[in-house]
């Protein structure tokens, strides 16, 4: 890397200075000759017809006249623009060149100059083996790109990675890895209840013609997907039909469980609709970005799964561990710690491990 910098600094410099020699070597810009001759060749033409008799003798004073007063007006205009001398020159060589070396300096002083490149290919890898509830959702998402190469015909990884870049704030690149998925796998309603919902984010919470028509299809394959239904009663609500609109939110309400939180929510959400004939402004679509805890949980889930074929893994024993204690999973949690304390009962530094991790507190994942 210093290499490089250094390199770097010496062809600036370089450049520098083959710049400013051809500047040197320029010749000075006098435009007063360029300026001065048109009126000159009219003068020496107004002369050539009088000598040839053309010009009566008050024309010919005119025409004198005229092209003097064009020469005079011309000579005023004109500069001379002369080059300077040697020494600006090297004085601004000199300031170049100082600037180079006080960057690569100050480089070699506060940089790290001895640390290897990082392909983004290795930081993809390192991020893959990570603990999933401890990325960022960009690089999930970048995970997940390389998932959804690896099985091309599996509209899952495509269905997580939606949830990744809408979570980092790629609506459009959701949008992208959700036609991709219904277009694998085009009777699955909770995709295109996703895709509709990806409309309604990228919409600012309008439920248009898009999200409709995705939604609509969502109900065609799977009759009682509860974001389809949710979002179409929005939509009748926003487009003045209210009393329709509640009526579908009231069936919805009385087709979930009891305890679902989601019951209470849509409840409030409707006796507001009611009191006020229209949407609270505050509620844009119940904007909800798609659930990055429902795509972390996958991710999690897919870790137990690879841990139950190879389970003389210790980091990854404890990753699970605490990935279940951030997402709240308390009984996962629990059976994870237990497997993996009786597997490594010997090994004292793997079960502090464990146990910290299982002291994790939960931790709600929201959107953007």
């Amino acid at each position: 890397m210093i290499a490089f910098w250094i390199a770097a600094a010496g062809l600036s410099a370089a450049t520098a200075g083959l710049v400013l020699r051809g500047a040197a070597r320029a010749r000075p810009v006098d435009d007063a000759q360029a300026r001065l001759e048109p009126h000159r060749r009219r003068l020496a033409e107004v002369e050539r017809l009088a000598i040839d008799g053309l010009l009566a003798q008050t024309e010919l004073k005119a025409a004198r006249a005229e092209a003097g007063r064009g020469l005079l007006a011309a000579a005023d205009q004109a500069e001379t623009w002369a080059r300077d001398g040697a020494t600006p020159r090297k004085a601004v060589v000199i300031a170049v060149g100082a600037a180079c070396v006080a960057a690569v300096g100050l480089y070699v002083a506060v940089g790290k100059p001895e640390m290897a490149d990082q392909p983004y290919a290795k930081r993809v890898a390192e991020w893959k083996a990570a603990d999933p509830s401890t990325l960022e959702p960009a690089k999930i998402a970048a995970v997940l790109e390389g998932v959804a190469a690896e099985r091309p015909t599996d509209p899952e990884p495509l269905a997580f990675l939606a949830k990744a870049r809408a979570a980092a704030g790629d609506l459009p690149g959701a949008e992208a890895a959700l036609r991709k998925a219904v277009r694998l796998a085009p009777k699955r309603g909770d995709l295109w209840s996703l895709l509709g919902e990806t409309f309604v984010m990228e919409s600012k919470g309008q439920v248009g013609a898009d999200a409709k028509l995705a939604f609509g299809e969502a109900l065609r394959v799977a009759p009682n997907d509860i974001r389809a239904r949710y979002y179409l009663g929005r939509g009748k609500v926003a487009d003045g039909d209210v009393a329709g609109g509640v009526a579908d939110w009231r069936a919805l309400a009385a087709s979930l469980p009891a305890n679902d939180p989601g019951r209470a929510a849509l409840a409030q959400e409707i006796a507001q609709v009611e009191a006020s004939g229209r949407l609270p402004s505050d509620q844009q679509a119940a904007n909800e970005n798609p659930q990055v805890q429902g795509m972390i949980a996958g991710m999690v889930e897919g870790l137990a799964a690879r841990l139950a074929q190879s389970p003389d893994d210790p980091d990854g024993w404890v990753r699970l561990v605490r990935a279940y204690a951030v997402l709240g999973e308390s009984a996962k949690r629990d059976a994870a710690l237990a497997s993996a304390t009786a597997r490594f009962k010997d090994q004292p530094k793997v079960l502090s491990a464990l146990r910290q991790a299982a002291d994790t507190p939960p931790q709600k994942i929201t959107t953007p």
